[in-house]
């Protein structure tokens, strides 16, 4: 025998491995998969048995979507090469999900909202003090036309507000008395929402009724249509869940430290420390030094920075006597919660604090 009765035709070997003979062919010329065998005079290709471990594995990394010049580092290449090319590619697919999921969610958002209609009743003074809370976490100057308005959300059961200017972003949740159809959303600029937040104050309930032909409002005596804006409101969830954990927790008088924001003048920045049982505000150079008690965490960072312009309406919007700061690091944006209701939260960006620049 000449040997090549212990190997497998193109076609047999093809079944074997689960890739069509094409396939191989073009494995073959690509130097990543070669015959054991190639018949001189007809050019048929046979492959070894012992090779079947190695096309299953190629036939695996491609359906995975391997780029071929990766795959050759894979089967070829020091273990440590593959591992980290493995890696990197695992990576580059969870992007690929979250944006395709992100772009999907959209896709049946806008399909739920063209093809039918959401009603939501909701408390008017729940709703008015949601406004009046959101509100000034929104932007005003109209570079970007989304930023100026505030975000209006119905799903999960929830209506949700969200505002932000990119320095802060306020969100409250309200439960609904009542809800009936699918997800939806729509953005009014602030100065709408305002007026129409002055209305809702004065109403035992109100019912959004959001659909293809627009969205309006109606009390038990009134109905009035709602000017909605049509933009693109940034992707907040994906904000708030790429937070990290919160390490460090502090709770403190909310007016006495506004008060002590605010009386720092008109200072660019303000310093935030922490010993013991209390929390100081300052200038960045550490002067005019106000100490306020406080429940602190343990371990918490030296010295955070602050914009007051951007800290004072934040305390301003919360209720209650206390606020909770939730800190991750010095560096990450800190999550200001009033502690007599979770329902709202409003994040602040940290600033530098070089007093050179």
């Amino acid at each position: 025998m000449d040997g090549s009765t212990e190997l497998l035709s193109i076609s047999a070997f093809a079944r074997r491995v689960g890739l069509a003979p094409s396939a191989l062919r073009f494995y073959d010329d690509s130097r990543v998969l070669r015959p054991a065998r190639v018949d001189g005079a007809t050019g048929y290709r046979f492959y070894s048995p012992a090779q079947e471990a190695r096309a299953v594995l190629l036939r695996g990394l491609r359906e995975a979507g391997l780029p071929l010049a990766e795959v050759t580092v894979v089967l070829d290449g020091p273990e440590h090469a593959g591992r980290e090319v493995l890696e990197r590619h695992l990576e580059r697919m969870r992007d690929q999900t979250q944006t395709a999921k992100a772009a999907v969610a959209v896709a049946l958002q806008s399909l739920s909202t063209a093809s039918s209609s959401t009603e939501v009743r909701i408390d008017g003074v729940e709703l008015a003090s949601a406004v009046r809370q959101v509100v000034p976490a929104a932007a005003s100057d109209g570079e970007h036309p989304a930023l100026d308005c505030v975000l209006i959300e119905i799903d999960d059961g929830e209506v949700r507000l969200v505002a932000t200017d990119r320095y802060r972003l306020s969100m409250r949740v309200l439960k609904p008395a009542a809800l009936d159809g699918g997800p939806c959303h729509l953005l009014m600029h602030t100065a709408d929402l305002i007026e129409f937040g002055q209305w809702v104050a004065r109403v035992h309930q109100v019912t959004l009724q959001v659909g293809p032909d627009g969205t309006r409002a109606r009390s038990a005596t009134q109905s009035r249509v709602l000017a909605t804006v049509d933009a693109e409101f940034p992707s907040y969830r994906e904000m708030l869940s790429a937070l990290p954990s919160t390490e460090y927790r502090v709770i403190v008088d909310r007016l006495a430290l506004r008060d002590a924001v605010n009386s720092r003048g008109d200072a660019a920045r303000i310093a935030v420390s922490f010993a013991g049982d209390e929390l100081v505000v300052s200038l960045a150079d550490r002067s005019h030094a106000a100490t306020l008690p406080a429940i602190c965490h343990e371990d918490l960072p030296q010295l955070i920075g602050f914009d007051p312009a951007v800290l004072a309406p934040a305390l301003e919007a919360s209720v209650g006597p206390d606020v909770l700061l939730e800190i991750s690091a010095a560096d990450r944006p800190v999550v200001v919660r009033s502690a007599d209701q979770g329902s709202f939260t409003t994040l602040v960006m940290p600033v530098a604090l070089n007093t050179s620049s």
